[in-house]
């Protein structure tokens, strides 16, 4: 399926599905404790994203013609965002794409997102693992570091700025 005939479904159906490789894959609704990490991230990123978009389900088109996705958490810079048409979506990888592991995923699927959004314009992929209470931040040089409980995450977009592992997973104090 092409992008144009994915936009010509439903909004129903449009709404919780990706578009993988020209395939259309249904995304189920996140979990409770997922969405608090989401709501947690956009809580803690955007005071230091500057005038840069920070928010929750963000889709985008990192492939022109067979791709839609959608990222749990994405930081876009204020310049690409605004220059979205109401009608469309994010052309490329958000600068920083965050997902967040649930059943639904396996690491097939997030290798294949993280190479997908890293050879499209994304600059961080961070996968978090809430069980371990750990997150892995990939470049698209290769490098990739995985940060504990107990660590720091250079936020390298965000200037000299970094972010404590722990807080992330902390969602009691929202």
């Amino acid at each position: 399926m092409t992008f144009a005939e994915f936009e010509q479904l439903p909004d129903e159906v449009c709404r919780r599905h990706e578009l993988r490789h020209g395939e259309l894959v249904e995304v189920p609704p996140p979990q409770h404790m997922h969405r608090l990490i989401q709501d947690r991230l956009v809580e803690l990123l955007k005071p230091l994203a500057g005038n840069g978009y920070v928010g929750i389900e963000i889709a985008f088109r990192a492939l022109p013609q067979y791709e839609y996705r959608i990222a749990d958490v994405a930081y876009v810079t204020r310049e690409r965002w605004e220059r979205i048409a109401d009608k469309d979506n994010l052309r490329g990888a958000p600068e920083l794409v965050i997902e967040i592991l649930s059943p639904s995923n396996t690491r097939a699927m997030m290798r294949e997102k993280e190479v997908l959004c890293l050879g499209n314009g994304c600059l961080e992929f961070w996968v978090l693992d809430e069980k371990k209470r750990q997150v892995t931040v990939s470049t698209p040089n290769g490098v990739a570091i995985t940060c504990h409980s107990g660590q720091t995450i250079p936020l390298r977009l965000f200037g000299d700025a970094s972010l404590q592992v722990d807080r992330i997973f902390d969602t009691r104090s929202m």
